[in-house]
């Protein structure tokens, strides 16, 4: 973009009349403000002098001129040199007009370039004494090209304070760049305020400096408020726009319209963002492969886009743009990087799969199955293995019996033809097949005058093949009447030679006959009733009893076939009555429903008659038989008969007159319902055909063992209160004996051993009666001590032996029994007399 100020100072436009008027306005324009730059002495072409703010002093100024042709201004207010410039006299002005065509306001800017401290050090003192008395105690805008070559100390502005005519005063700063980081950076001359800078600056680290100066006395009065200063540090062109990425890749699909989005780039430059040093703009350099141009970039935002809808991938699947970014806005002075683009053309389906060939010839013998019988090829253009490539194939015509399938090799993409259902010469000897084929992908081309399916034309010749007979229909039919004659003879199944249609050297075995009724002859085929036939028979099923055959030619070949023997029904067979026990519940109903069946046919069964077979007149009297239906007949009760079990015969008849006689065993209950009598039917009818099922016996099982277990626990407590018998009872006239003397009766004495007989009750509560016998010989002694509640001692001496009884009833002692017997009299004779006296031989009775 052209500069500003040579735009306009170069257009036809400037006339006589224009400039004329230009000088107008500079001489009636107001002053809006004051530029200072500091720049070196000498300034080459095209250099970056400084930024002026246009948009401060009018923001809608259309027009802008330049009072000096060596310099030009642009857009955002940057400086450049137009032709090299030395600045002698180390000064240089001009002014910058601005003009606003709607409002007709016009504004001047007034430039000052200032160049090293050196050069303004030699001009007259006169002129340096008059430029600083133009100069206040006020913040003085001041600025400082980045990376600036010197000499340093640069010398930057002169702060002045108009008490120096009256005082003498020393000036100072503070702030960053002097005492805070980054240190040193500035300084200023105590005595002339001269500031100056000490080394380079980069902007894009330090983008300005706030500093603050001081003005005092010697003394250290400070008769001024202290001044802010801020040193803006001007931008320079020094960075390269950087792309975001060396290397791009994009895809865009094939046949894309113009105008298609590929992709976007992106890069960024770290000068002064919103200036022309950070306006970027895009390009492509170069395309390859070469033209013709399938792309293009938008400058701004770098967006590349499609310029042709010719992008085709079967010719070129990838291209490589070599793409530029450059500041200043794209002006041949701004800098510039590249960086390369890869973009992929994507596949589409935009080519049909073709056949190489448009006829196809092939052979397949009859009878064969799961074979491939052809492979047909295909040419497609578009990406292998892709959607778009892979071929799908289909049978369109030729197929309708279903022997052929067709499918592809993922691999090959070919079309493997396969039969999968046999063909049969006799039928037809050649099949023609109309084969087409589409790719997976549907086809995005428009629709034209070419068909969106190839198609190629199969003929498919059938080869004949001795297959040896053919049981064909597989099954067969004759018809047979039931209970002919043994040896009766019937035609029986017949097989086929395919070559000749006839049955001819054709051999028939029987395979399966369930019941053994038939035999086959070998030769014909023919069947000869082995056995009776019964239709009624189990294997018999809709009144046909199959065999199976086999046929075998001279080869050794062979088919299978069933011979179906449909059996005409004879009516053999009398109707009767499944159903032989019958239940009347005599409180709710008066007779029941009797149901006659006929294993015969239809036309040798119903309707039935129904009659009582009895010659008993109390049958007659009691029971009457009332017509249903055709099979059904109810049987009612008469004179109110007895609960009871009543055999009851009835004739049935079929039509044709062959009966049979049914007893049924009718049962006449006091019941609701028939499951009630049939429960109960013994206490209901007084006729019980009692039958005890598997949980009954267990349960009578369980109570015969139970009652054994309480029996054995009587026997064992019988016996073992046997056992614990007591000598005497506790509560005997509730008195003790207790032992008082031990005297022993005398030598002359021999009393005779009588028989004790005690009574013990058990803890059982049984009595047990024990004799005991004792006696004292001459020079014996006998105690008898009892206790009541306590333990029973018997001692006996006989003679020289001493005798010591034990009785413990509670423990179960041992006891010892004399083998002497006593009636009930003879103790009771013996002890009666001697309870009535008081003393007994040496003893004492105590009554209690």
């Amino acid at each position: 973009m052209a500069a500003v100020g040579s735009m306009r100072s170069g257009s036809p436009a400037f006339g006589l009349g224009h400039l004329l008027t230009l000088a107008i306005l500079a001489l009636a324009s107001d002053a809006c403000k004051e530029v200072v730059l500091q720049v070196p002495s000498e300034l080459p072409a095209e250099k970056f002098v400084g930024r002026v703010n246009l948009m401060d002093c009018l923001k809608s100024a259309d027009i802008v001129h330049l009072s000096d042709p060596d310099f030009q201004v642009l857009e955002d207010g940057s400086v450049y040199t137009t032709s090299s410039v030395v600045l002698s006299s180390g000064q240089r002005s001009f002014t910058i007009w601005l003009f606003s065509t709607d409002s007709q306001e016009e504004r001047e800017i007034s430039v000052h370039l200032e160049g090293p401290v050196e050069v303004l050090n030699k001009r007259p003192h006169t002129e340096k004494v008059l430029s600083r008395a133009k100069r206040r105690w006020a913040p003085i805008p001041c600025s400082m090209l980045e990376n600036s070559l010197g000499p340093f100390p640069l010398f930057l502005q002169q702060i002045q304070s108009d008490t120096a005519q009256n005082y003498t005063i020393y000036y100072s700063i503070r702030g960053p760049g002097v005492d805070k980081e980054p240190l040193n950076l500035f300084y200023v001359e105590r005595d002339t305020g001269n500031l100056y800078c000490t080394g380079r600056v980069d902007r894009e680290q330090y983008e300005s400096f706030e500093l603050t100066a001081f003005a005092t006395t010697p003394d250290g009065y400070t008769p001024e408020y202290p001044l802010p200063l801020l040193i803006k540090i001007e931008d320079e062109n020094d960075n390269y726009p950087i792309f975001t990425q060396k290397l791009y890749s994009f895809t865009v699909q094939e046949n894309s319209r113009i105008g298609s989005i590929v992709g976007e780039v992106c890069a960024t430059d770290l000068d002064e963002p919103d200036t022309m040093h950070t306006r970027l703009r895009y390009s492509i350099l170069e395309q390859s492969p070469s033209p013709p141009m399938l792309f293009t970039m938008h400058p701004s935002t770098g967006v590349i886009t499609t310029t042709s809808a010719q992008l085709d991938r079967e010719l070129i699947d990838k291209y490589q743009l070599l793409i530029k970014v450059q500041d200043m806005d794209g002006q041949y002075f701004g800098l510039h990087t590249t960086a390369k683009c890869i973009i992929t053309i994507e596949d589409v389906n935009d080519n049909l799969p073709t056949f190489t060939r448009t006829t196809y010839v092939t052979s397949v013998e009859e009878n064969t199955v799961n074979v491939e019988i052809l492979r047909l090829t295909v040419q497609d253009k578009d990406l292998v293995n892709s959607p778009n490539w892979r071929a799908n194939y289909t049978i369109l015509k030729g197929n309708e019996n279903g022997n052929f399938k067709i499918v592809t090799d993922p691999k090959t993409n070919e079309g493997i033809l396969c039969v999968i259902k046999p063909l049969d010469y006799e039928e037809r000897q050649q099949v023609t097949l109309q084969i087409g084929v589409v790719n997976e992908a549907p086809y995005t081309r428009e629709a034209s005058s070419k068909s969106p399916m190839s198609t190629a034309t199969v003929t498919v010749t059938v080869t004949n093949q001795d297959e040896g007979p053919e049981c064909i229909p597989p099954m067969q039919t004759v018809r047979i009447q039931e209970n002919v004659p043994v040896g009766t003879r019937n035609d029986g199944y017949k097989a086929y030679d395919p070559e000749t249609r006839s049955s001819s050297g054709i051999r028939y075995r029987k395979l399966s006959d369930p019941r053994g009724w038939v035999t086959v002859n070998e030769d014909s085929g023919s069947i000869t009733i082995f056995r009776a036939l019964d239709r009624e028979a189990e294997t018999v099923r809709n009144g046909i009893y199959n065999i199976t055959v086999l046929a075998l030619d001279a080869d050794g070949r062979s088919c299978t076939g069933t011979l179906g023997i449909i059996l005409e029904d004879v009516n053999d067979n009398g109707p009767f009555i499944p159903k032989q026990t019958v239940v009347i519940c005599k409180a709710t109903m008066s007779s029941a429903e009797i149901v006659a069946v006929d294993l015969d046919d239809p036309v040798n069964g119903p309707p039935f008659d129904f009659s009582l077979e009895s010659s008993d007149s109390e049958v007659q009297r009691m029971w009457r038989l009332t017509r249903i239906n055709d099979t059904a007949a109810r049987l009612s009760y008469q004179n109110d008969p007895s609960f009871g079990s009543y055999a009851v015969p009835i004739r049935v008849t079929d039509r044709l007159g062959l009966s049979s006689v049914t007893t049924l065993n009718v049962l006449v209950c006091d019941c609701i319902t028939e499951s009630d009598c049939t429960l109960r039917s013994g206490e209901r009818t007084g006729y019980a055909d009692v039958r005890l099922g598997p949980w009954a016996i267990l349960a009578i099982l369980l109570g015969i063992a139970l009652l054994f277990c309480i029996l054995f626990t009587l026997v064992c407590s019988v016996s073992r209160a046997s056992k614990q018998q007591k000598i005497l009872p506790d509560d005997l006239a509730q008195q003790n004996l207790i032992v008082s003397n031990t005297e022993a009766p005398g030598d002359d004495k021999v009393y005779s051993t009588n028989g004790l007989t005690t009574q013990t009750m058990g803890a059982s509560g049984q009595t047990a009666f024990t004799t005991m016998g004792t006696g004292v010989k001459s020079g014996g002694q006998e105690t008898i001590e009892m206790v009541k509640g306590g333990q029973q001692t018997l001692d006996s001496r006989r003679g020289a032996g001493y005798h010591h009884h034990t009785l413990d009833p509670c423990r179960g002692g041992h006891v010892e029994v004399d083998n002497y017997r006593h009636t009930y009299s003879e103790w009771y004779n013996f002890i009666q007399p001697r309870l009535g006296d008081e003393t007994i031989r040496g003893h004492t009775l105590i009554k209690n």
